[in-house]
Order: C-alpha cells, then structure tokens, then sequence
C-alpha cells in the first residue's frame, strides 16, 4: 500500500467521522437536549462544549483540513480528473461549510454560552441565555451536518471515481 492510499483511507476516514459526529448529534442528541428545562439545556451544552475539547475530536476535526487539498494535490493530473475535482470540491466544501461555520459561528456561540453563569442568573435571565443560544446554534449544526455530508459524498466519489477506484487498486 502506497502513502498515496493511506491519505485516502485516513482523508476518508476523519471527513466521516466529523460526518458522523454532526449527524448523530442533529439527529439525537439536539433532539434529546431540547426536552430539557432550560437550566438543565445550559448546563449540559456548557458540559458538552468543554468535553468536546478533547485530543481525539481535534485529531478528527483538523485532519480532514490537510488530508483534503493533500488528497486534492496528490490526485492531480494535467489535464484535470474526476478524483481530483471530487476532492478539491469536498476541501472547499469543508473549509467554508464546516470548519468557517464551526470557527465563526458555533464557537463564539459556545464561548458566550461558556461565560454565561447559570449559578447566580434568575430563571428569565437563562430562559433569555437558552433563547440567544439554541436555535441559532442548531441552525449552524445542521449547515454543518448537510456540509459535511456533502463533503463525505465527494471524498467518496474521488475513492471510487472511474475509470480505476482505489479499492480495485487495494484489492489488486
């Protein structure tokens, strides 16, 4: 196996677990967060935010921002290919949608959520926090999850673009 296949395998990879990870949290764990009385949703999200922050995520989350234009760069031949299309479409895909939105959306939103003092605030003060917070917040998670599924879709298509795919290639 070349280092060419290995950085498709781990570009594929990691863009499919933040993929993953955007998805089970829209489709569950929002779902499950909502149900909560509004000091309990701050807190958790509070909690959420700082667990998050952990080695393992950010291996995942910033390792598709250099396997993609790596993937994009490796797979490029003049005269142009569909795999190197496919990938340079999921980096841009990646970069705006899912990176630009988690930096400049979901994380101010988390650091504003994280200085907020749900101990010393009045019930109408954290209804206020929830209310500035939630919606906006899964607004910007969804973009992320269509995003990143988008993205995932070209980096599929690259793996398995005509006229050769890298699995006939590792099957070979």
């Amino acid at each position: 196996m070349t280092l060419y296949y290995l950085v498709l395998m781990f570009t594929g990879a990691t863009t499919a677990l933040i993929a993953g990870l955007f998805f089970a949290y829209s489709c569950s764990v929002n779902l499950g967060l909502g149900l909560l009385p509004d000091a309990g949703y701050l807190s958790a999200m509070q909690s959420i935010n700082r667990a998050i922050l952990n080695p393992v995520f950010f291996i995942a989350f910033f390792s598709p921002l250099l396997l993609l234009p790596l993937s994009a760069y490796l797979s490029y031949s003049p005269g142009g290919s569909v795999r190197f299309t496919c990938f340079l479409t999921a980096t841009v895909l990646y970069f705006a949608g899912v990176f630009g939105m988690t930096v400049f959306g979901n994380v101010p939103l988390n650091e504003a959520l994280d200085a907020f003092n749900i101990h010393t605030a009045s019930a109408d003060a954290i209804r206020a926090e929830r209310q500035v917070f939630e919606k906006p917040w899964n607004r910007l998670n969804m973009v992320r999850t269509i995003v990143s599924l988008l993205t995932l879709l070209f980096v599929l298509a690259a793996i398995l673009a005509y006229p050769k795919s890298v699995l006939s290639d590792l099957l070979d």
